[in-house]
């Protein structure tokens, strides 16, 4: 799966008509619904607020006034295509006086969101195993410093009786790292799993 780097906004204009796309990255629905709705404050004035949005499992688009399956379909279709979550996308337009009739509107609503999601960008999002390692403080040091090196990804280091070192791992390589840290610190120190994370990447 991908998200998209930032949010952000990209404007085309067809047949006079202005299409300004604005993407956002959400967590649940909520948050789409909420970035759905504040674009629609914005742009109170436009013809149309036509959205898309993929999160969590979930898929929905709207027309918006549009006919029916001429904007949002489009929209969502680019975002299946991509195979971006934790997305959401909102197509204004403002009506240049021009029809651009079912076809039109379609490749019109499809394009701008293409489009923005080509200058944005995107990055690839992977599932991650958390793991926690406690040592002594007197060791805490050597060890973070041989996990950066060795390119694994240090979440925190925390102290308390002992250090406990966040270590986040790619989930295919879970076992490799448990052969490291074995190997690294002759078995004196082990990983506790925690809860998975998607991060990207």
């Amino acid at each position: 799966m991908r998200v998209i780097a930032r949010d952000g906004v990209h404007e085309i204009e067809i047949q006079r008509s202005r299409f300004l796309c604005s993407v956002g990255r959400v967590g649940d629905e909520a948050e789409a619904a909420a970035f759905i709705a504040g674009v629609r404050k914005e742009h109170w004035s436009a013809n149309h607020n036509c959205s898309a949005f993929r999160v969590d499992g979930t898929q929905r688009s709207s027309d918006d006034g549009e006919p029916a399956g001429t904007a949002g379909v489009p929209m969502l279709e680019v975002l299946v295509r991509r195979d971006l979550t934790d997305t959401v996308a909102v197509v204004t337009r403002y009506f240049g006086g021009i029809k651009l009739g079912a076809g039109g509107l379609v490749r019109a609503y499809g394009r701008a969101v293409s489009e923005t999601v080509d200058a944005i960008g995107t990055l690839e999002r992977a599932r991650f195993a958390t793991f926690t390692i406690a040592v002594d403080h007197a060791d805490a040091g050597r060890l973070e410093n041989a996990l950066h090196a060795a390119g694994h990804r240090v979440a925190g280091v925390a102290y308390d009786r002992r250090a406990t070192i966040t270590v986040q791992v790619p989930e295919a390589g879970a076992t490799a790292f448990h052969d490291w840290l074995a190997s690294h610190t002759a078995g004196a120190a082990t990983a506790e799993p925690g809860p998975p994370i998607d991060l990207d990447v």
